[in-house]
């Protein structure tokens, strides 16, 4: 179950990359990008990624989206995120079908509505949505048609319609109320049947809703701050999940771990530059 050692203080962002067959993730406080075995260190917050080719990640990092290159760790910028802003820094993203990047931003320290959700699509990085405190749970269903994300502290995974470019539509409506429960929906992911998999924070698990919002069942793993799951291995049948250890003590907090399961998941989408 667990699939790499490493205890990160708030590992986040985990991408299995499907022309590689390799999963990496990030410790967001650590400023590290990371691989099984392996790690970059950065001088700044990183936080999510997606595949551009078998050797080029996009990468959010507090400042900036980069283009990474995995073969020689070297990076360079090709946009802004908020970089006149101080306060704060990027938190949960993944690439959607249409080629585009969604990422969210949130408070250094957590402060009140200080973060964003931005789309980087051909060349061009939009703001999508504003005023949230705690970006998390950006994904995607597999016809391209809906995305969604929540707000953590509210509870509610919401959904929200997208044009045939990707670009949303209309105002989001709640699709999954957790609100009067202990479960805080962290970062989430969507299988190839359309079931929306959440890591849910303080719980140590990762539950899964059909399209619908009814839920599937859930998944424990050994660390109570799990933040994000993805799917992977050959068959993409294998549930991957990042944990924060940070304010906790435990020799399982902070890992990353690996379950099978009977769901398949989607392949990471590829950003186009």
């Amino acid at each position: 179950m667990i699939f790499d050692d490493t205890q990160c203080q708030l590992g986040e962002g985990p991408l299995w990359h499907p022309l590689r067959k390799q999963l990496f993730w990030f410790d967001i406080l650590g400023h590290r990008l990371h691989t099984k075995g392996h790690h970059w260190q950065f001088d700044t917050f990183v936080s999510a990624a997606g595949w551009v080719d078998e050797n080029t990640l996009l990468v959010a990092s507090a400042r900036a989206l980069l283009r990474f290159d995995i073969t020689t760790g070297a990076h360079t910028e090709i946009c802004a995120l908020e970089a006149d802003n101080s306060v704060t820094r990027s938190n949960d993203g993944r690439a959607d079908p249409h080629g585009g990047f969604w990422i969210g931003t949130m408070g250094i320290n957590l402060e009140d509505k200080a973060g964003a959700i931005y789309r980087y699509y051909k060349g061009e990085l939009r703001q999508l949505f504003e005023q949230i405190t705690v970006t998390n749970a950006i994904c995607f269903a597999p016809d391209g048609k809906t995305a969604y994300f929540t707000d953590t502290p509210t509870h509610q995974i919401m959904r929200v319609s997208l044009d045939p470019d990707g670009w949303p539509t209309g105002e989001p409506t709640c699709h999954i109320d957790l609100t009067g429960t202990t479960f805080r929906p962290d970062g989430a992911v969507v299988d190839a049947q359309g079931n929306l998999w959440s890591a849910q924070w303080g719980a140590g698990r990762v539950a899964g809703y059909a399209p619908d919002g009814t839920f599937i069942e859930s998944f424990n793993f050994p660390a109570d701050q799990t933040s994000c799951p993805a799917f992977g291995g050959d068959d993409l049948t294998t549930l991957f999940c990042t944990s924060a250890g940070v304010g906790l003590k435990g020799p399982d907090q902070g890992k990353t771990f690996a379950t099978p399961t009977r769901h398949t998941g989607q392949a990471e989408h590829q950003v186009l530059l």
